[in-house]
């Protein structure tokens, strides 16, 4: 399974964030997406998944050697702030979740199973999501995502909020999935890519480059990644 983008670009106004975006994003791999503040990281991700449309260019998925639109079953959407409905226990959502997309879900597991995959206090699943702290509130993103289980997963700056043990937990987690999915990591840690993506790829002036390793020392490779950086137009 491929995700291809051809010749995507998104102006507002008489700022063109997305110039010429050509990339092809594969199965099995966790890439990491890096870029100033302000190059565009969450408007390509806002693009892919339809919230707001393109100018131009296109973007499907090939499966089998067959290409087809993508549909919204097939995108998964981790925000940089988590949005849930915090007059809901944990428990009262994740049931109403499974309940209305049961026809959707493959897995078989309990409520308390998916949270243990979080490894979710017991104290705290049935607290009202109000009195969650930001990470509390991303972990339960994070969940209903993957009980979705959709073939690509955009997470943009998904693990800002966690603190150091909670996520190491989760790129344990996301590492676990990424065989049957295609994952974008938006991300401004440089050593949090590094430590967990397979690609990395550095959103520049409009434009992907996939930073290639060759036979650089970890240290070179960052230099390499922070000059790429550097060469962008300052916001």
């Amino acid at each position: 399974m491929k995700l291809v983008i051809k010749k995507l670009k998104k102006s507002f106004d008489n700022n063109e964030v997305l110039k010429d975006i050509n990339f092809e994003f594969e199965e099995g791999k966790i890439y990491g997406l890096l870029g100033r503040n302000g190059a565009g990281k969450t408007t390509l991700f806002n693009c892919l998944n339809e919230d707001i449309e393109i100018d131009s260019g296109t973007f499907y998925l090939v499966e089998d050697g067959k290409e087809r639109n993508i549909s919204d079953d097939d995108i998964g959407y981790v925000l940089s702030t988590p949005l849930v409905p915090e007059f809901l226990t944990a428990r009262e959502f994740l049931k109403f979740f499974i309940d209305i997309n049961k026809d959707k879900i493959t897995s078989e597991k309990t409520i308390d199973e998916y949270f243990d995959l979080i490894k979710m206090d017991v104290s705290s699943r049935n607290k009202l999501m109000k009195e969650y702290s930001m990470g509390m509130k991303s972990k339960m993103q994070m969940l209903i995502n993957i009980i979705y289980n959709p073939k690509i997963m955009l997470l943009d700056e998904p693990l800002t909020s966690f603190d150091v043990v909670v996520a190491d937990e989760m790129k344990k987690l996301l590492k676990s999935i990424k065989k049957d999915h295609i994952l974008i990591f938006s991300t401004h840690i440089m050593e949090l890519a590094l430590d967990l993506c397979d690609e990395i790829i550095v959103l520049n002036n409009g434009k992907l480059e996939k930073m290639e390793r060759d036979n650089l020392t970890k240290k070179e490779f960052e230099n390499k990644i922070i000059d790429t950086l550097k060469g962008e137009e300052d916001d």
